[in-house]
């Protein structure tokens, strides 16, 4: 498991809407997001959740590929930190990330891993929860989910 977790604007909203924020916290001992993150969240976020600034020499070289303010802070952050992952739910952003070298995950994955380790007994309730939210899931990435649960 890594040590360090650091988390994009999606992974908070898509979590916080269908009640299930405190999954990040059964998960990860460290969750980690930068200001512009919580800003775009626009609530304020559990005391469990630290935020950081990431180093400006990273965003420098992240400010030429076209992805949002707060993707680019949490790649930057993820970039100051050798053993994290990184959850991000854009493919544009997760292309960049990866693109430095990066572990990445999505918000579809928090939740199996979720279901893989005891914390959950299923994840189709709370997909079909997500699906009622304005989050899209294609069909490949729900049936892929649901296969890697063991559902």
């Amino acid at each position: 498991m890594h040590s360090v977790v650091i988390a994009d604007t999606s992974c908070f909203i898509l979590l916080d809407n269908i009640g299930e924020l405190d999954l990040l916290r059964a998960l990860y001992s460290q969750i980690i997001t930068t200001p512009i993150v919580v800003d775009e969240f626009g609530k304020k976020l559990p005391e469990w959740i630290l935020v950081a600034a990431p180093d400006k020499v990273h965003l420098k070289k992240l400010s030429v590929y076209p992805i949002d303010d707060g993707e680019m802070t949490a790649i930057a952050l993820a970039m100051d930190y050798a053993d994290s992952v990184l959850i991000i739910d854009d493919l544009k952003a997760r292309r960049v990330a990866e693109k430095f070298g990066l572990l990445v995950k999505g918000t579809i994955g928090v939740i199996v891993e979720a279901k893989l380790r005891g914390h959950i007994s299923s994840i189709k309730p709370i997909l079909e929860k997500i699906n009622k939210t304005n989050f899209r899931i294609t069909s490949a990435v729900y049936q892929n989910a649901l296969k890697e649960a063991g559902e």
